[in-house]
């Protein structure tokens, strides 16, 4: 099973409120559309520190890179991308395979 990390940092002049307001509520709903995804979670800092890289986590799961890659193609993926592009100032995607080391 592929996992995308995703790592987020807000727009210049968005206060962390803000930012985390749009991470939990706004953009949940669109990630949830995206056809073939098992999981999603969205973890944001609890500190507003500027010096931070980044000011959220996300974390999607599909069957495969072929399966991100369809559902990111579709019109609800395209709403989601163009949806965080707005939020963020940058975004960095980790494709990854999960191996638990603690449950």
């Amino acid at each position: 099973m592929l996992k995308v990390v995703s790592l987020l940092k807000r727009k210049e002049g968005m206060s962390l409120d803000e930012f985390r307001h749009w991470a939990l509520e706004e953009h949940p709903p669109l990630g949830q559309k995206l056809p073939g995804i098992r999981h999603y979670r969205m973890s944001v800092v609890i500190e507003d520190n500027p010096n931070f890289p980044y000011d959220a986590v996300s974390e999607f799961w599909f069957d495969s890179v072929e399966a991100r890659a369809a559902a990111f193609a579709t019109p609800e993926g395209k709403a989601a991308g163009e949806d965080a592009s707005a939020h963020c100032a940058s975004r960095v995607h980790l494709l990854t395979e999960e191996k638990i080391i603690i449950e």
